[in-house]
C-alpha cells in the first residue's frame, strides 16, 4: 500500500526504465506546474528512456525541452485527450488549456481516434493514448517497448 507518493523532485530518472503519466483532469494543473516532473522528463527524454502517457497525462509532456531546447514532442506523432472530447463533457472553459492544440502548437503531429474510441500510438521513446479507453493499449506498447510480455 501506498501511503505517501514523494515529489518526483525527489527521484532521480536513473533510476527508472520508463516515466507513465496517467490522465484525470487535475494533471492539467500540476503536471506543466510541477518543476519536479519537467525535469524528469528532460533527464528521461536525454538518456532515452520511454515516456508514456494516457489521455491528461500528456500534460506532462507540455513544459520538458530536449536537448536543442525545443519541445520534447516537436516532430513527433503524439496523441492525448482531444479537443472534440473536452468540449464533449463540457470543460474547454475550465481546464487552463486545451492539451491536443496545445501539444500541435508545441510541434507534435498530433494523431488521434475516433472520440471515446481505444487509441494509442508510438513514436521512438514516447508511448501516447488518447482516453481512458486507450489505457490498456498505451500500456500494452511501453510493455512491448520494455520487452515485457503481458
Amino acid at each position: 500500500m501506498i501511503t505517501q507518493t514523494p515529489p518526483a523532485a525527489e527521484k532521480d530518472s536513473a533510476d527508472f526504465d520508463a516515466l507513465f503519466f496517467p490522465g484525470g483532469h487535475g494533471t492539467m494543473w500540476d503536471l506543466p506546474t510541477d518543476a519536479g516532473v519537467t525535469r524528469a522528463v528532460e533527464q528521461a527524454f536525454a538518456g532515452g528512456k520511454l515516456i508514456a502517457s494516457v489521455c491528461h497525462g500528456a500534460a506532462g509532456l507540455v513544459t520538458p525541452s530536449g536537448p536543442t531546447g525545443r519541445s520534447i514532442v516537436e516532430g513527433l506523432r503524439v496523441n492525448a485527450f482531444t479537443d472534440s472530447e473536452e468540449r464533449a463533457v463540457g470543460l474547454e472553459h475550465v481546464v487552463p488549456f486545451m492539451l491536443e492544440t496545445r501539444l500541435r502548437e508545441l510541434g507534435g503531429k498530433f494523431e488521434g481516434g475516433a472520440d471515446w474510441q481505444p487509441y494509442a500510438l508510438r513514436d521512438g521513446q514516447l508511448i501516447s493514448g488518447q482516453n481512458p479507453q486507450s489505457s490498456a493499449l498505451a500500456a500494452g506498447l511501453l510493455l512491448q517497448a520494455l520487452g515485457v510480455s503481458a
